[in-house]
């Protein structure tokens, strides 16, 4: 009798391929993030959370720019090819995706970075309190 993870057969591996490929152009890891941030990064990373949150602690070069003020004024320092990375609390909260969205809905290129700062710090990567 299969189990409840073979009730359903798995798919088959070129529609797996394709779909696990696909996330990669919606999301990023914090690895990945860290990773760029030390070698110059070719992306923004964008803090969404609260500005109270942030103070407490967010990822060194992360701008603070909460999902509900992204609109297109708070972007225009930025060329519309630029590539926004968002991140929130972690796996529990929806700010990253939120802010996504509004990005998307603006015309502009955007990931979200998987885990947000509670993945970030299961990494043991630090955070800052500073103005940065």
């Amino acid at each position: 009798m299969p189990t409840a993870v073979t009730a359903t057969p798995a798919a088959p591996a070129a529609l797996a391929e394709a779909h696990f490929a696909a996330a990669f152009a919606f999301e990023t890891d914090c690895w990945d993030v860290h990773a760029a941030l030390s070698e110059g990064a070719d992306f923004v990373l964008l803090d969404v959370r609260s500005a109270a949150l942030f103070a407490r602690g967010h990822i060194p070069g992360a701008i603070h720019l909460p999902h509900g003020k992204l609109v297109a004024s708070q972007l225009v320092q930025w060329p519309a090819d630029t590539v926004f990375v968002t991140y929130c609390a972690g796996p529990h909260c929806n700010g990253a995706a939120r802010g996504a969205l509004r990005l998307a809905r603006l015309g502009r290129p955007v990931k979200i970075m998987a885990g947000g700062i509670a993945g970030w710090q299961d990494e043991g990567f630090a955070l800052s309190t500073s103005a940065d």
